[in-house]
């Protein structure tokens, strides 16, 4: 009965996008969701339901490994969910009125989708460029408006998230290199993957509650992803990363543009 629940298709997807993102370190939902929608034919909102979940499962061992090793701000991980978590619930009472299955919200999910991947593209492919401008021309530190600032980039994150599923990764880390750009890349890292732990699962749970979350597709996906992000993990190291990430930016942006202009 266990076995008759795998489909290994959605275990062989799971495996390329674990190890692509064991590779690049871009998180699953930017490569998972269009995937499902794009290839297998999944309805948008049972993708993003289904991914969110599938995110909040890999990203948990992510940030127990970045939690022994001391590089999570949980000040910073508290700051983006105070914003997150209300326009999660927000946005999920949005859909919950309008309907997930209906065609115009199927629609702008899609849309909501490929705008998101373009943007994720693009700051996968500046991001050295954020980085050096946003050191250069680091000023005086304005603790409060910078707290502000991440409070409403974590409420950005969760209406993006609650819609798509993309936009915790790449998307986040960017926005807190720009906000602290005095702080070390890796605890940026890991304070955003620590905030999607929470983010995605809550959203992952009100999609659930809609009704939008295919476990059977789920329990498939996490058993390819799992040893996918292994094997890369051992990989990375040999690879030109630069190669990696400009390769994947280019796929997502021509994936977006397909999902936005239908």
């Amino acid at each position: 009965m266990f076995f008759s629940t795998i489909n290994p298709l959605y275990s062989l997807s799971g495996l390329a996008v674990g190890m692509i993102v064991g590779l690049t370190g871009v998180g699953g939902g930017s490569l998972m969701t269009p995937l499902l929608v794009l290839l297998f034919g999944v309805h948008p909102a049972t993708a993003v339901g289904t991914d969110l979940l599938y995110a909040a499962a890999t990203k948990t061992a992510g940030t127990f490994v970045h939690g022994r090793s001391k590089t999570v701000n949980w000040r910073i991980v508290g700051l983006l969910a105070s914003g997150s978590a209300p326009a999660t619930l927000l946005t999920l009472l949005c859909l919950n009125i309008f309907g997930l299955q209906g065609a115009r919200v199927s629609a702008s999910i899609s849309f909501t989708l490929g705008i998101a991947l373009v943007l994720t593209s693009l700051s996968l492919v500046f991001r050295r460029q954020i980085v050096a401008f946003a050191r250069r021309n680091a000023g005086q530190e304005n603790p409060r408006r910078t707290a502000l600032l991440t409070m409403i980039t974590g409420a950005v994150l969760g209406i993006l998230v609650s819609i798509s599923s993309v936009g915790a990764g790449a998307l986040g880390v960017t926005a807190l290199i720009i906000l602290y750009p005095k702080l070390p890349t890796v605890r940026i890292v890991g304070s955003d993957i620590a905030h999607a732990v929470p983010l995605t699962l809550l959203a992952g749970i009100g999609h659930w509650w809609l009704g939008s979350v295919d476990w059977a597709m789920l329990l498939s996906l996490l058993i390819g992803s799992i040893p996918g992000i292994m094997i890369a993990s051992m990989l990375a190291p040999k690879l030109p990363e630069h190669v990696l990430r400009l390769t994947l930016a280019v796929v997502l942006a021509l994936v977006g543009l397909r999902l936005v202009l239908g």
